[in-house]
């Protein structure tokens, strides 16, 4: 038995599942779809610094998923010792947006679309679950992967009252794609986005394209943690027919 079905057969014991039939693959999009994370962390990091508040480029690796403006409230609250407002952190949060949006486009992550070409001729579904609400980078989704998304199977921060680590943008992708946990696959890069897909009760896929060592995913719960995208293909006709 290799590492992949002993990782299935401990997905299925630890939540009680009988089967295990992906039927779609829901990607987080920042380094995931796309080699988005530096951009982030530069922008987090010079907008809260106009704004008084310390945020290291490394914390958005460990804050990535998390909703903007709870990522602001998290941090005002650590520095400020106290609540802000709704304005306060939309501003904030429109600063950042701006300065993300004035950054280089951000590339394809190396072989995702590869992987996605495979998970169709698959049969299987694609969604995308993130935690992103900047327009420019969520209309370039259907203009970057032609023929494989569709706007109806993708959840952003604003179809969600509580975002990652909650589970509730998983189990808003499940519902938009009609599917139960066990008929899902995740594919998550980051720590918090890990910990929203296994409280979701999906079968979730690390592959660890930022600076954090793999324990930080294995320690949210991921399933199996991965070097690239190309490690994944290979490993999608075992995921597909495991129960077949």
């Amino acid at each position: 038995m290799n590492n992949c079905q002993l990782s299935i057969i401990n997905y299925q014991l630890k939540h009680g599942f009988e089967a295990f039939t992906p039927k779609a693959v829901l990607f987080d999009m920042d380094g995931v779809l796309f080699d988005s994370m530096p951009n982030h962390a530069r922008s987090w990091h010079e907008s809260m610094k106009q704004f008084g508040i310390q945020m290291d480029r490394s914390e958005a690796y460990e804050y990535e998923g998390m909703r903007g403006v709870e990522t602001i409230r998290l941090k005002a609250r650590e520095q400020w010792h106290r609540e802000i407002s709704e304005e306060e952190a939309q501003q904030i949060y429109e600063k950042k947006a701006s300065l993300f949006a004035a950054c280089p486009p951000a590339k394809k992550m190396d072989g995702v679309e590869r992987l996605m070409q495979h998970i169709k001729k698959c049969g299987l579904q694609i969604g995308v679950v993130t935690g992103s609400g900047q327009h420019t980078l969520l209309d370039k989704l259907e203009h970057s992967f032609p023929g494989l998304l569709r706007k109806e199977y993708i959840v952003t921060s604003f179809d969600v009252s509580h975002g990652k680590p909650a589970p509730e943008p998983y189990l808003a992708g499940l519902r938009k794609l009609g599917i139960e946990p066990w008929e899902a696959i995740v594919v998550e890069n980051a720590p918090l986005g890990v910990r929203a897909a296994v409280a979701a009760r999906i079968f979730t896929i690390a592959v660890n394209t930022g600076p954090l060592p793999n324990q930080r995913l294995q320690d949210e719960g991921a399933s199996l943690v991965l070097h690239n995208m190309d490690e994944l293909t290979a490993l999608l006709p075992q995921l597909v027919t495991a129960d077949a």
